[in-house]
């Protein structure tokens, strides 16, 4: 099984993680921006392993409960799946409103769009 896909990795990379870091923004939006990008991450990684629109619901919430079987834990199923349908719903309506595939955002975006908060 690749490391993206155990639950205890973090799909940001170290890079990524430090660009946020070492942004001059207030510590809220530095977490907000964080939380944001690894959602991100997490629906790329969804898209690309099941080739489907993440915005698919029953994707979505059929990914979220097969990562809660590692857990035996339903209601984590649900609140993973509603945090990330939440973050899915803000992402591609910012993507929208820049004119860019949700795919094709990338931090300096989602810096404008923590920013804009």
């Amino acid at each position: 099984m690749s490391n993206h896909l155990d639950p205890l990795s973090n799909p940001l990379n170290i890079e990524i993680i430090q660009e946020i870091d070492n942004l001059d923004l207030p510590i809220m939006q530095k977490h907000h921006l964080r939380i944001l990008a690894h959602c991100l991450q997490i629906l790329k990684i969804i898209s690309e392993e099941n080739s489907f629109e993440y915005q698919n619901k029953n994707s979505l919430r059929e990914w979220c409960d097969n990562q809660s079987k590692k857990f035996d834990d339903k209601k984590f199923s649900d609140l993973f799946y509603e945090q990330l349908e939440s973050a899915s719903k803000k992402l591609s309506t910012f993507s929208k409103k820049i004119g860019k595939n949700i795919e094709d955002l990338e931090i300096d975006d989602l810096v404008l769009l923590v920013e804009q908060r």
